[in-house]
Formats: C-alpha cells, sequence, structure tokens
C-alpha cells in the first residue's frame, strides 16, 4: 500500500495500530492524577513483535507528525477540552489551553520531523521511548490521558530510507464521538419544532433504530461483505455519521449499509470505506496482520454493494471519515 503524506509518497510497510497514552505520560496541565508526568513512552513489550518493527535493542528512528493531522485531533477532543468527561486536575484550564495549542499548531510546517530513542536504561520487559525534541514535547501537551491513542505506520520514503508516521487519535472510552456531542444533538432535536413522532424517529436512528432500520433492511436485506441475511446480526450503519448529518440524512435509508458488527465497526470507525465502482479501501492504521484475520483486502471488488443514491454520502466517507 502506497500513501501521499505532505505531498511526498511512501509505501506503507507494517502498522502499530495503538499505544495508549496513560496519565503519567501527559504535561501536568492535563493530568487527572498527581505528579508532573514522565516523558517516556511505553511502546510494547520486548518481544519479536516490537522489535521487527521499531528495531533492535539501542533503537533510534526518525519520526514525524503531519500538521493538519494534529488539527483534527484537537477538533477530535475539542468537547472533552470543554465539557470534561474526566477528572482532570485543572479542569478549568482546558479551554484555554486548547485554544493555545491549536495557535501553536498553526504555527508548524506541514511535516514536523522528530526522532525517538529507545531507553535502555530501564530494565524489564517493557520497552519504553523518549526525545530531546520539541515535538516530541508536543504529543505530551496535546494528549489527553485514557483518551487518546497513538498510530504508528512504518513507511520507506521516496529515497528508500525508513521513516515512522505518528498520528494521535481520539477514543471516547470504545465510541468515536465524546458523549457531549451525542447529548447536544439530540437536546437540539428535542427542542425543535418538528412532530413529536419525528423526533423520536430522529433519535432512533442514531443508534440504527426505527424507522430508519426498516427502510434500510428493505433496500440492503443482508450484509454485501458477509452475505448474512439474519437480521439479529445486522447493523444499521450511518455513511456519514448521525452526528454530522442533517434531519433528513440521519434517517435517510441512502445514508447506510446493512452491515455485520465486526465491518460496521471497521466502517463507522474509518478503517474501511468504498469506491463508488464496489472496491475496498482499506486504512492503513491497521495492520495487514488484522486485515488478513478478518478476511478482508484492499481493492477488493463487493459486488453486492449497493452504491446506486449513495455516491454523494460515500464521498463524505471517503474524504472525512477514512482514516488515510
Amino acid at each position: 500500500m502506497d500513501i501521499i503524506l505532505a505531498n511526498h509518497n511512501y509505501k506503507v510497510i507494517d502498522t502499530k495500530e495503538k499505544i495508549t497514552i496513560a496519565d503519567s505520560f501527559v504535561v501536568r496541565q492535563n493530568k487527572i492524577g498527581g505528579g508532573n508526568g514522565e516523558a517516556k513512552l511505553y511502546i510494547g513489550q520486548d518481544n519479536a513483535e516490537t522489535r521487527s518493527f521499531f528495531g533492535n535493542e539501542g533503537f533510534a528512528i526518525p519520526c514525524f507528525l503531519i500538521k493538519a493531522d494534529l488539527l483534527k485531533y484537537l477538533e477530535e477532543t475539542k468537547a472533552e477540552y470543554l465539557k470534561p468527561e474526566q477528572p482532570y486536575v485543572n479542569k478549568g484550564e482546558l479551554p484555554e489551553l486548547w485554544l493555545a495549542r491549536k495557535a501553536k499548531i498553526l504555527a508548524l510546517p506541514d511535516k514536523i520531523e522528530f526522532e525517538v530513542i529507545e531507553q535502555t536504561q530501564i530494565v524489564g520487559p517493557r520497552v519504553y521511548v523518549n526525545s530531546n525534541d520539541k515535538t516530541y514535547k508536543l504529543i505530551r501537551e496535546l494528549s489527553l490521558p485514557n483518551i487518546t491513542f497513538i498510530s504508528v505506520i512504518k513507511l520507506i520514503d521516496e529515497n528508500g530510507q525508513l521513516r515512522y508516521y505518528f498520528r494521535l487519535f481520539a477514543d471516547y472510552f470504545g465510541e468515536v464521538e465524546h458523549p457531549y456531542v451525542i447529548e447536544k444533538e439530540e437536546e437540539e432535536i428535542i427542542d425543535s419544532s418538528v412532530p413529536q413522532e419525528e423526533k423520536k424517529q430522529l433519535i432512533r436512528a442514531r443508534v440504527g433504530q426505527g424507522e430508519y432500520r426498516i427502510k434500510l433492511l428493505a433496500e440492503c436485506p443482508f450484509c454485501p461483505i458477509t452475505l448474512v441475511s439474519d437480521d439479529r446480526l445486522l447493523t444499521a450503519s450511518h455513511i456519514k455519521p448521525w452526528a454530522m448529518s442533517d434531519d433528513f440524512e440521519k434517517t435517510d435509508p441512502k445514508n447506510g449499509f446493512m452491515l455485520t458488527p465486526t465491518f460496521d465497526r471497521l466502517f463507522d470507525r474509518g478503517f474501511l470505506s468504498f469506491t463508488d465502482d464496489k472496491k475496498t479501501i482499506l486504512s492503513p492504521f491497521l495492520s495487514n496482520m488484522t486485515y488478513s484475520k478478518l478476511g478482508i483486502s484492499d481493492n477488493k471488488i463487493i459486488p453486492h454493494l449497493p452504491i446506486e443514491g449513495r455516491e454523494l454520502y460515500l464521498d463524505f466517507h471517503r474524504k472525512e471519515i477514512l482514516k488515510k
């Protein structure tokens, strides 16, 4: 798989899918517990898999962040900065910190390079890295503990050199969207002037129920990937997410597919999308091994995928939801 980042072409070698950011790693202003935070980052157990990805003991690897990714991460976490779900020590400072951090990112170049070095002085089965670069500290400043994770893609650049692409994501305890965002959307529907029955249908559509599910099942009575047709095992998945849709789009059956739970999760999280000619698009932020275990490959034709009438929704999904 090849990707383009900051106008440069890279070949994807492998992916470290999820490095969870603990409270011990973030800077003091972001913490939930005590202390000032530690700069070392835990990246995995000292085993063949970790060594194959990062390198032999004592490795020092060239890494980079992309400015546009950092801005997107800040937008993903804005609700948590403004309406925290977690008991941060400095909760009242978070809104101002969000503004300051956005201004800081806007002043950065499109591609921000840094180096991480294995901390070989730490004895034990866990591998840690650290860095003296300011960019590395930026990761600690932006990250909110427990809900932030880093994916790392191992790349080969145009000169044949290894590079490691770091990207921050938010995960709200298993959900993509912040609870406050969903709550606010539902409140706006309840307070709107639309008929009561329509309000119920809009809210039920958020979880793929009600009239939305019935209409979608009539159009898509089986999962086009697995061909499973037992509706007890099918999820009514929105293409353009419910929280980003207008009232019509929220209940429009053309804004959805019936998928089995695993593929619904992949699609909802932006690890899987589709072209208008029914081919799969896989995100590089899951590893080839994971995709292989799931029995899905890139550029695979899904002949039963219902495309007609869904082209604009899929265009939105590819541009805004797919992790690329």
